[in-house]
């Protein structure tokens, strides 16, 4: 996770850059607003990157001498398919719409969805092929 979080850690530097550049040529506060929120963002991602790096063993990534054979294995258990996902999403998109046009009876039912789909994916029941 270090190079993941040298790569935001760059952003970062890069969009602080850009924002005092914009600050100092336009003093147009939308722009200025939008770059320093974006740093700031990708600051918070580069910290619980580099956090998370500590707690980790090191990876194939993280050694600038290995090789593409390094990282050869099993990456992880992967749900062979669920439908939550989409629900979701779908529940999500119900739930935007509802706010864009303001309608309360549409996020009222947006809002419902969403906790009942987001409550699926969390507590949904996986049996593995090992546990026939």
């Amino acid at each position: 996770m270090k190079v993941e979080s040298r790569i935001f850690e760059i952003i970062t530097v890069f969009f602080f850059i850009a924002g005092i550049v914009y600050t100092v040529l336009t003093r147009e506060v939308v722009g200025v607003v939008g770059l320093f929120l974006t740093g700031g963002l990708s600051l918070i991602i580069g910290t619980y990157f580099r956090f998370v790096s500590r707690r980790l063993e090191a990876r194939p990534e993280d050694n600038p001498d290995a090789e593409v054979s390094d990282g050869a294995g099993d990456v992880g258990f992967f749900s062979p398919g669920s439908y939550w996902p989409i629900t979701v999403a779908g529940a999500a998109a119900i739930l935007g719409v509802g706010l864009a046009f303001f309608y309360a009876w549409l996020i009222v039912i947006g809002v419902i969805v969403v906790l009942l789909a987001a409550g699926g994916l969390v507590f949904e029941y996986h049996i593995r092929p090992s546990e026939h």
